[in-house]
């Protein structure tokens, strides 16, 4: 007869691989999902757009952004970290992002939302870049899964433009 530790050596093995092999499966099976997301944002008004003391150029501008991300979730997603993103070039950078404001989703019910407000974060640039500058809005997103690699995404919105003056 085998003894107690054998047996229970054999218990413990056997349940760290039926799990593991469940978590490879969870694995896969979100590579089978298509995720479909759509977004809109909308800037509703430039608040100020001024040139700070020290030379840079900062934005506060009013926002709309309505988005469904429900197509992101399947039963192995634990939250999506969604943030929305100014990007631009100048002729020091030929990208510049510039996070505007961020939210957790922490379930497929509150994947379908919108928002209005005020850029959370300032919206700044190093210098007097942003005078009469086109910009592109970009909502991107982490899927965090319960197991698994992290899957990011983005929308790209264009057609923004910063005003020639300061206000």
């Amino acid at each position: 007869m085998h003894s107690f530790g054998y047996r229970a050596n054999s218990l413990l093995t056997f349940a760290v691989t039926i799990l593991a092999v469940m978590c490879a499966m969870a694995s896969f099976s979100d590579n089978l999902n298509t995720p479909s997301p759509s977004s809109q944002v909308e800037v509703l008004s430039i608040n100020w757009f001024q040139r700070q003391p020290n030379g840079n150029d900062e934005v506060s501008m009013t926002l709309n952004i309505s988005a469904n991300l429900q197509s992101m979730f399947t039963w192995n997603t634990k939250q999506v970290f969604v943030f929305l993103a100014a990007e631009y070039a100048t002729p020091k950078n030929s990208l510049n992002q510039v996070s505007l404001w961020d939210g957790i989703i922490p379930s497929k019910e509150h994947a379908k939302f919108w928002i209005h407000t005020t850029n959370k974060y300032r919206f700044t640039d190093q210098g007097s870049n942003l005078r009469g500058k086109e910009f592109n809005l970009t909502l991107h997103w982490h899927v965090m899964p319960k197991t698994g690699k992290m899957f990011a995404d983005k929308i790209i919105m264009t057609g923004f433009r910063l005003p020639e003056e300061y206000r």
